[in-house]
């Protein structure tokens, strides 16, 4: 494991939270490809500040890709007891943002790229790296219309989020909406001649809460920890002055549904709830509902032969579904095989300080990738 270990340590240096440029550490990534043999395509970001690449080694088609992103949530407001961009070893453990979410991943595949390039492939080994997935992949969706040229038709996508080196076969879809509550303004004093843009916006976040209530009893899938789609609002601003009555209120909200099928029905619902609460307080009123981000969900079936191949790897046939997003769905719904696979516990060290992660996943991870070299020889 000693060279994962060299390559984490360098990756974790790079501090790639999304508001920043991950361009250093992707150049450090197409340096150490390019040197093992690996065909290196750039993907730059519309804002050019960002890149992806697709790297591949290997003859003929099929194969397995691999997928990874370099970026990390932000450290700001968080007491760290280690440095957050520097790996710190103690015990059984390294600590360092991203070491779980998902340098640990990302760094054992390109442990594996070396090895890779000095045996025998019968397939190529792909890998997709991307930016911009925490803040609700952004990046692979800006990369899909050159990567999916690229990516030709591997046998298996493996996405290389934490999970404990189970294997997750699906999660979640998710649509980011943003919801304009709009009033009329008035003095305070003459307040029930007006329309209180916050009372409108109060009855809205009821009324979705009373949606809830309803999602929570219908669809279900057990094998998620909460089954059920979801609604959260997570950003509500308003109002200018006490003595003003406020003639706007912006909200922003998110559901995550099961099924794509669900997605549609699920914003209907929603923008039903809207209308009704716009024609109650009259003509003044008004709330605007417009989609920010979504990506989508992904369920690959049990009886999928990738499922069986993916537990064979990692010696662990029992199968997951994960609380959070990946870019998985984003590779199922060009038609590959797609699971999800990596180290660490996005419940113990996701997005948290001293984010860390065991020794003993890391080595894991990297038996894995043994075996997947084995696989394609």
């Amino acid at each position: 494991m000693t060279r994962t270990m060299d390559i984490l340590e360098r990756l974790v240096a790079f501090p790639t939270v999304s508001a920043d440029s991950n361009l250093d550490l992707i150049d450090y990534v197409r340096k150490l490809l390019t040197d093992a043999g690996f065909t290196v395509t750039l993907i730059p970001s519309v804002c050019g500040q960002k890149a992806g690449i697709f790297a591949r080694i290997g003859p003929g088609e099929g194969g397995v890709c691999l997928s990874a992103h370099t970026d990390v949530v932000p450290v700001d407001g968080q007491t760290w007891t280690h440095p957050a961009f520097a790996l710190t070893r103690q015990g059984g453990r390294v600590y360092g943002r991203g070491t779980t979410d998902m340098k640990g991943f990302l760094a054992s595949a390109l442990a594996l790229a070396e090895r890779a390039a000095k045996a025998p492939l019968k397939e190529p080994l792909k890998l997709a790296i991307s930016y911009d997935e925490e803040i609700g992949c952004v990046g692979i969706k800006q990369m899909m219309p050159r990567l999916s040229t690229l990516l030709g038709t591997p046998r298996v996508v493996i996405v290389g989020e934490p999970t404990a080196m189970h294997v997750a076969t699906g999660h979640k879809g998710k649509v980011a909406l943003a919801v304009t509550c709009e009033g009329l303004s008035g003095h305070s004093a003459l307040a029930p001649n007006f329309v209180n843009a916050i009372h409108v916006a109060a009855e809205f976040v009821g009324e979705i809460r009373a949606l809830q209530d309803v999602l929570s009893v219908g669809q279900s899938d057990e094998a998620y920890s909460i089954p059920y789609s979801t609604l959260h609002i997570g950003k509500i601003a308003g109002g200018m002055a006490l003595n003003i009555v406020p003639d706007l209120v912006q909200l922003e909200m998110e559901y995550r549904y099961l099924e794509e099928s669900a997605s549609g029905e699920i914003y209907n619902s929603i923008q039903n709830v809207a209308t009704k609460i716009a024609k109650k307080f009259g003509t003044f009123a008004r709330i605007g509902i417009s989609e920010k981000n979504a990506y989508y969900g992904l369920e690959t079936p049990s009886e999928n032969p990738a499922v069986a191949w993916a537990c064979g790897l990692t010696g662990n046939h029992q199968t997951t579904k994960v609380a959070f997003g990946t870019e998985g769905g984003f590779f199922a719904n060009l038609g590959l095989n797609t699971v999800v696979i990596g180290p660490g516990d996005m419940a113990q060290d996701g997005h948290k300080p001293d984010e860390g992660i065991k020794l003993s996943e890391l080595a894991a991870c990297d038996q894995m990738m043994e075996r997947l070299l084995l696989d394609l020889q």
